[in-house]
């Protein structure tokens, strides 16, 4: 019970849905409430088939591609690394995407679903968390469950974003956006470590 708590908190982390509040907001500030809530719905049923698709396909990419597990443990804790130092010491991820938008007609697809909610670093941590050498295939579905449930906890997130930052505001969004970074640069640490070790042991 505790991994999959521990997992539930990474998915969450990792995705960052606090995050999507300002991309989300000025995507469809331009729409009445109705289309900002299919805009939403919509958004989030996409993610979540993206990341299904690399939770189903990811691992047979690598497989093909003869990448060993140490491998890909220690590359995809580099690039999960990277994208939390840009959480942690950067611009902040709503203000990267909120300079993306060129095209309010479209904003469903992007920036909403992708990057602001399956972002890349959401799509390589869906893959390492459902490692076919590492995990069964129980425990690939809960993590699948596990994913299915944040991405509903965002679309409610989105659907009450305009009063979710008046509650909290700008400021907030961004210090929890930090904070969630934080916890997936230690993960991505992690990864690493357990990556040069098994190497290392063989």
């Amino acid at each position: 019970m505790t991994q999959y708590i521990t997992t539930l908190f990474f998915i969450f982390a990792v995705i960052d849905p606090i995050g999507s509040i300002p991309v989300y907001l000025e995507a469809t500030k331009e729409f009445d409430f109705i289309h900002k809530r299919k805009i939403a719905i919509r958004a989030s049923i996409i993610a979540f088939f993206i990341l299904l698709f690399f939770i189903l396909i990811g691992q047979i990419i690598l497989d093909g591609m003869s990448v060993s597990l140490d491998a890909f443990q220690i590359s995809g804790g580099v690039i999960l690394f990277l994208f939390a130092l840009t959480m942690i010491f950067g611009d902040g991820k709503p203000e990267q995407e909120k300079n993306k938008i060129t095209d309010y007609k479209h904003v469903t697809i992007f920036p909403i679903a992708i990057p602001s909610i399956a972002s890349p670093g959401a799509i390589m941590a869906v893959v390492l968390l459902t490692d076919n050498h590492i995990y069964t295939l129980q425990q690939q579905a809960t993590t699948t469950l596990l994913v299915l449930i944040i991405i509903g906890i965002t679309c409610l997130i989105l659907l009450g974003a305009n009063h979710l930052q008046k509650k909290i505001g700008n400021y907030g969004i961004t210090v929890i956006s930090k904070i969630m970074g934080l916890i997936l640069a230690s993960y991505a640490v992690q990864n690493i470590l357990s990556g040069i070790s098994s190497y290392f042991i063989k």
